[in-house]
């Protein structure tokens, strides 16, 4: 699993770019529901994010605190949706309405290159629904966005995200050392790419 990045509470955003804004949009496939964040999801968030494996990949804040959860949903994504630098959803199954994960996309390089992130839940993984949303959103990244190309990376040593990624179609690059900061640490990280020719079927 891996994240885009998500500040502590407190911690400023930019301010809305009109000119890329964006209504959240809902994606939908054969077992899930991907819409953004509401505040009826804070509960959920809270709960999943406790877990040590997320804190351990991610870039969410550790000790994971409810006001952290209430940051993510009122102010990172609805900013994130709103500057259209930084869509970001809820992930839910369709048969309970359980949070399943998040997903997210961060647009840099004029809007023509993203890097994609995710966390699932303890109780969702190895159902294959990361794959299964990962692909959505690539989708519309790729196809809606239009853009030339999806990035992944992960901290060295992620193999779930890494079988994620692989799944979905990633092509792998390599290794950039020392890379990816961390509550400041730098990481080495894996990077793979995703171009509009190379979505999995």
């Amino acid at each position: 699993m891996e994240e885009s990045p998500e500040p502590r509470a407190g911690e400023q955003s930019g301010p809305p770019a009109a000119d890329t804004a964006r209504e959240p949009v809902v994606l939908t496939t054969e077992r899930l529901v991907l819409r953004a964040p509401r505040e009826s999801d804070i509960d959920a968030i809270n709960a999943a994010c406790q877990d040590p494996e997320i804190q351990r990949w991610t870039v969410v804040p550790s000790p994971y605190e409810r006001s952290d959860a209430e940051y993510f949903v009122s102010d990172l994504a609805l900013n994130g949706w709103r500057t259209g630098e930084n869509p970001v959803w809820c992930v839910f199954e369709r048969e309970s309405g359980a949070l399943v994960g998040t997903q997210g996309l961060a647009l840099r390089a004029g809007g023509t290159v993203a890097e994609i992130g995710w966390w699932a839940t303890k109780e969702f993984r190895g159902r294959g629904y990361t794959v299964e949303a990962a692909t959505a959103v690539a989708r519309y990244g790729l196809a809606e966005l239009g853009l030339r190309r999806l990035e992944w990376l992960a901290y060295v040593g992620n193999d779930g995200s890494r079988a994620v990624a692989a799944r979905v179609g990633f092509r792998f690059e390599g290794t950039l050392r020392a890379y990816a900061e961390q509550r400041g640490q730098f990481h080495d990280s894996w990077i793979a790419s995703l171009l509009p020719g190379d979505l999995a079927d």
